[in-house]
């Protein structure tokens, strides 16, 4: 296992860290952020205030938001629904159809994206795959879905190892 396909370009507390500033400094155009535990607790689809303050920011500076989730079309609409942000749904992380799938609607460049989620065996590894650069959040609640549970035990392994070659993460609140 090559570790360095885990390995995260940029690590952030929460999702709504990530401001328009920063992300034009880097040319990102596009974030592409996975949904459970990431831009929502995974039992809570009605989201925070706080996210749709981040939203509002992202379209009101030319930043494109969409949703690449492994969830069902019904679950990932139900939950986007309200925020008013495209979604591709049954993205099949860590494959790179999700994230093909979404640069292609938004007639997006790799370069000119990023992707966002709470996982390194799916989201980052999916990020590296298609080209694009990637950004780990910490998960929004310790609790998981039952899918879920099976890829942080692997996870905790791969982190073993990166930490072990580059040393403890740190974490920022912005990229």
């Amino acid at each position: 296992m090559n570790i360095e396909n885990y390995r995260p370009d940029f690590l952030l507390e929460a999702v709504y860290q990530l401001d328009a500033e920063s992300l034009k400094k880097h040319n990102i155009s596009t974030v592409m952020v996975d949904l459970d535990n990431t831009l929502i607790a995974w039992n809570n689809p009605d989201g925070t205030p706080e996210l749709r303050a981040w939203l509002e920011e992202m379209k009101r500076e030319g930043i494109t938001v969409i949703v690449v989730s492994n969830n069902t079309h019904s679950r990932v609409e139900r939950a986007v629904s309200k925020f008013d942000v495209p979604f591709v749904s049954r993205a099949l992380k860590p494959f790179t159809r999700g994230i093909n799938m979404a640069l292609k609607q938004l007639n997006e460049k790799p370069e000119n994206a990023v992707m966002v989620g709470d996982q390194l065996m799916t989201d980052i590894r999916a990020a590296h795959r298609a080209g694009v650069r990637s950004i780990l959040v910490k998960q929004l609640v310790e609790s998981d879905s039952w899918q879920t549970k099976f890829n942080r035990a692997r996870e905790r392994r791969v982190w073993k190892k990166i930490i072990e070659k580059y040393g403890e993460p740190e974490w920022k609140n912005r990229i």
